[in-house]
């Protein structure tokens, strides 16, 4: 065993140099202010609708390039045919996230609702997040749903469809992880 004298001037017995045993234990893992859902108040999930304006803006870019391109002198070095292809890919980039920039029918509380209506047991812990799916980049939330019991013997995936909340897919088993119980065993006394 190292003696005090032993240990590199200024380490603490918690090995870190320079910290004491108060500090150490202070130190605590916490999620930014923005990522907090333990805040008062509504949380709202950013809209899909956002996309929209970067494709106005994209489009808006696109045009412009290639039409300041297309308007130039033909003796004009920097506004060439390579401008006028990059300002139509662009315009085209605009003209997919445009479409793609749908607003959401079915809100993540309303997902939850809607899986577990359709997963066939009582949910106790559940969680959604929002992905994607095909080309135009449908907005789908991705419901995970453990059935009430302690520790849960079911579980469920559910996408759910966030324009018109129809259920798209789902997938329902036993739970195969091992749990602890989280709630208090009763003792062997019936106390």
């Amino acid at each position: 065993m190292a003696e005090a004298s032993d240990r590199p001037a200024g380490a603490d017995s918690a090995g870190a140099p320079g910290a004491t045993a108060a500090e150490v234990g202070d130190v605590r893992d916490v999620l930014p202010d923005d990522l907090d859902r333990g805040f008062v108040g509504e949380y709202k999930f950013p809209d899909n609708s956002r996309r929209r304006i970067t494709g106005a803006l994209l489009f808006a870019a696109g045009v412009w390039a290639a039409t300041a391109a297309l308007a130039a002198d033909s003796e004009a070095v920097l506004l060439n045919t390579g401008v006028v292809t990059g300002g139509v890919l662009l315009a085209l980039a605009g003209v997919y996230q445009f479409a793609a920039g749908r607003r959401f029918g079915v809100n993540e509380n309303e997902a939850l609702v809607a899986a577990v209506a359709d997963v066939g047991f009582t949910a106790g812990h559940a969680s959604a997040q929002l992905g994607w799916r095909g080309w135009l980049s449908r907005p789908t939330w991705r419901v995970l749903v453990y059935s009430a019991e302690d520790p849960p013997e079911r579980r469920g995936l559910v996408l759910v469809d966030a324009l018109n909340g129809a259920v798209l897919e789902k997938w329902v088993e036993d739970n195969p992880e091992t749990w602890i119980e989280t709630a208090p065993a009763a003792d062997a006394d019936g106390g």
